[in-house]
C-alpha cells in the first residue's frame, strides 16, 4: 500500500451535527465498519411525554433527545453524558439510561481490545485449503477497516466483508478438542464446564470483490507458553469482541 493511499484512508475532519462535534473520516467510504450512524431524532411534536417515564413536557420539564437512539426523554431519564466512540463524538454526549449502559460496555473495546488488535500478534495462518501454514503477524489497520497479515508476503482482509467467524477452543479433556461456532457473533466466549477453555485459533470466512465464492483463512496460536502465545490468545479474545460489534452494526 502506498503512503498516499494510506493517508487518504486515515484522513479525518471535524464536523458539527445537532448532537455535537464529531471527528469523522475525510471520505465516507473509509469509515470504521464498527461505527454507527447518527439516528434521526423523534420530532418534538410527536413526543408530548417522556418516552421512558411518561412525564408530560412543559416549561419546567424539558425534553431531550438521546444521541444514540434519537428518542425523546425528560432530563431525569436522559441526564447522563457518556462517550460515544462508535459515532465519533469528540466529547461525551447525552444518552438515555439504556443507551448509556451499552456505551459504557463498548468503552472497554475502544480502551482495551482495540489497542490489542492494532498491536497485532503472531499466528500460523492457513489460506483456504492450503496444506502448509505460514507464520504471519496479524493486526487491525489504524482505520479499523482491514486485517493486515504480514510474513513472507502481505495479505489484506476487509473487515466489512467478513461473513462468519468460528473460534477454536482448547482446555477440554484430552482428545476432546472443540470448535465453538458463533453464528450471530453475539454469544459469550466459550468455556468448558470447569471454566478453563480458551481460544486457540479462529477461522474467518469472507468475500473478495469480484469473486462469487467465499474465501477462508485460519489463524492458529503457537503451541508454546511464551509471551507470543499469550499475546495471540489476547488478540483472539479481542477479535471476538470486535466481531460482536461488527454484527451489531449491521443489525442497527
Amino acid at each position: 500500500m502506498s503512503s498516499g493511499v494510506a493517508a487518504r484512508r486515515d484522513a479525518k475532519k471535524l464536523v458539527r451535527s445537532p448532537s455535537g462535534l464529531r471527528m469523522v473520516p475525510e471520505h465516507r467510504a473509509f469509515g470504521s465498519p464498527f461505527g454507527l450512524e447518527e439516528p434521526p431524532w423523534v420530532p418534538d411534536k410527536e413526543c408530548p411525554r417522556c418516552m421512558q417515564c411518561g412525564a408530560k413536557f412543559d416549561f419546567l420539564t424539558r425534553k431531550h433527545h438521546c444521541r444514540r437512539c434519537g428518542k425523546c426523554f425528560c432530563d431525569r431519564c436522559c441526564g447522563q453524558k457518556v462517550a460515544l466512540r462508535r459515532m465519533c463524538f469528540v466529547d461525551p454526549v447525552r444518552q438515555c439510561a439504556a443507551c448509556a449502559l451499552v456505551s459504557h460496555k463498548e468503552a472497554e473495546f475502544y480502551d482495551k481490545q482495540l489497542k490489542v488488535l492494532l498491536s497485532g500478534a503472531t499466528f500460523l495462518v492457513t489460506f483456504g485449503n492450503a496444506e502448509k501454514a505460514e507464520t504471519m503477524v496479524c493486526r487491525l489497520s489504524s482505520n479499523q477497516r482491514y486485517l493486515f497479515l504480514d510474513g513472507d508476503r502481505h495479505h489484506e482482509v476487509e473487515i466489512a466483508r467478513v461473513c462468519s467467524v468460528h473460534t477454536l477452543t482448547e482446555g477440554f479433556p484430552p482428545g476432546d478438542r472443540h470448535t465453538h461456532t458463533y453464528t450471530s457473533l453475539l454469544g459469550s466466549p466459550p468455556a468448558s464446564a470447569g471454566g478453563s477453555a480458551r481460544a486457540a485459533g479462529m477461522c474467518l470466512q469472507y468475500t473478495v470483490p469480484g469473486e462469487a465464492c467465499v474465501t477462508q483463512l485460519k489463524l492458529t496460536a503457537g503451541e508454546d507458553s511464551s509471551a507470543s502465545r499469550r499475546q495471540a490468545v489476547a488478540w483472539l479474545a479481542a477479535m471476538h469482541k470486535a466481531a460482536k460489534l461488527l454484527y451489531e452494526s449491521r443489525d442497527q
